[in-house]
């Protein structure tokens, strides 16, 4: 063999050994468990949607990001869901500045280089994320900027008097019909999956740091579920040919707590390209409960929350698929935002639900993991019980709901034991 041959000959050896050794640390869905190194993988998370935004290098607070992880690692907080997208202009209300995205297509490259050392402080820690790519709500920008710039009109935030929820649920909605839109969602797509870490040298495709790509936060069909069924599944069939080794999730809540969201668990997850199932329970958003009701209301929701999972589980067997509890939450004591407030109900169902979780794994049940909502670390409200402002800290509470509602502080030592104590229970270790 000449010399060229035996170079070039090498050089595609090593590249296969390459891609054969990330393909082995990739989280994987066989027979409705999650493995890695064929090992079965179940996990504590947490919701931390503002790591890219604290990863920024200029614009950022990159010390007290190395902090807030260090604190979840020692929590045995081992899988981080994340925000890889986020869009606004300078007139876009209730969603987090900086953003990613200021125009379609032109980038933040000091945010890109926050989810660099996010994702880089990441693997230092082996945790793996949760990449969120879209989002329903206004807080990231998603699909209601997206429309903006395809020319669909005005936002109408449902945080000002002159609107209400269904004016912005019937705006965010025209999304599955807007092929300019999706189009300008489908090139970020593109863009983050392809993108090399400045960082790692890692393209993010083949970085086993990212557990799953995720369709968007809470995608909500309402009355359109044939239109969003559709965009749902063309989306996940475009994702797995950009990547077809990462897993995809959609984000969905589940079937929610009513019958006017338009989403359906067995239905939306009933997909070749969907690797497994999301599921969110808000029992105070939805009307369950709330931390001024006592002891006969709380119980009763813990039924209704009992009889909610059930419904899932039964339909991720009958799919042959894992769910992830990846949003739940409650306001502190007295529903205060100040974050000197007691958590005792927090506490209590946080209880409830972590160790739902652990029973589910320990049986072999479908559930596998859960993010709690939402870790706020260091960070504090800036101005209490109201919308977040630019020049406000950056917490866990998402800029269109008012800040100090659930976000759990490094200083919740309560609640932290809990997520202490059960990560001990589930945890899985990887190398």
């Amino acid at each position: 063999m000449k010399p060229k041959s035996i170079l070039l000959f090498s050089i595609i050896c090593l590249s296969l050994l390459s891609c054969a050794s990330y393909k082995q640390k990739l989280v994987k869905v066989e027979n409705g468990d999650f493995l890695v190194k064929k090992k079965e993988y179940s996990f504590i998370g947490a919701n931390y949607w503002q790591g890219m935004n604290l990863g920024a290098p200029k614009s950022g607070n990159q010390q007290r990001l190395i902090r807030e992880l260090d604190e979840l690692q020692a929590l045995g907080v081992t899988n981080l869901r994340i925000l890889a997208a986020s869009e606004a202009d300078k007139e876009m209300k209730y969603a987090i500045h900086p953003a990613l995205q200021t125009a379609p297509g032109v980038y933040n490259e000091d945010l890109w280089q926050g989810l660099d050392f996010l994702l880089s402080e990441m693997k230092k820690r082996n945790m793996k994320a949760v990449m969120v790519l879209g989002n329903f709500w206004t807080w990231s920008g998603g699909f209601t900027q997206y429309l903006k710039w395809s020319g669909a009109g005005e936002i109408p935030f449902p945080q000002d008097p002159e609107h209400s929820w269904q004016n912005f649920t019937d705006y965010s909605k025209q999304f599955y019909f807007n092929e300019k839109a999706q189009n300008m969602m489908y090139n970020h797509i593109e863009k983050v999956i392809n993108r090399k870490n400045s960082i790692t040298g890692k393209v993010y495709k083949k970085d086993p740091t990212i557990m799953a790509w995720q369709l968007a936060n809470e995608p909500r069909g309402y009355d359109v579920p044939d239109a969003f069924v559709a965009w749902t599944k063309k989306t996940s069939a475009y994702i797995k040919s950009l990547d077809k080794y990462h897993l995809v999730c959609l984000g969905t809540e589940g079937n929610t707590s009513g019958t006017t969201a338009g989403t359906n668990v067995l239905r939306d997850n009933n997909d070749v390209n969907i690797d497994y199932i999301t599921m969110h329970i808000w029992a105070q958003n939805w009307g369950w409960f709330k931390p001024t009701q006592g002891e006969a209301v709380f119980q009763e929701a813990l039924k209704k929350v009992a009889d909610y999972w059930a419904d899932h589980v039964q339909v991720a067997k009958t799919l042959n698929k894992p769910i992830v509890l990846e949003e739940f939450g409650i306001a502190r004591d007295g529903s205060s935002y100040q974050s000197t407030a007691t958590t005792v109900w927090r506490d209590r169902f946080y209880t409830y639900l972590f160790e739902k979780v652990t029973n589910s794994v320990s049986t072999n049940g479908r559930v596998k993991g859960l993010n709690f909502w939402t870790y706020s670390g260091e960070g504090r409200p800036t101005r209490p019980g109201l919308f977040w402002r630019k020049e406000d800290t950056v917490i866990g509470d998402p800029p269109h709901e008012l800040q100090g509602w659930y976000g759990v502080y490094n200083t919740d030592l309560t609640t932290v034991e809990v997520i202490k104590k059960n990560a001990k229970k589930l945890n899985t270790q990887i190398d």
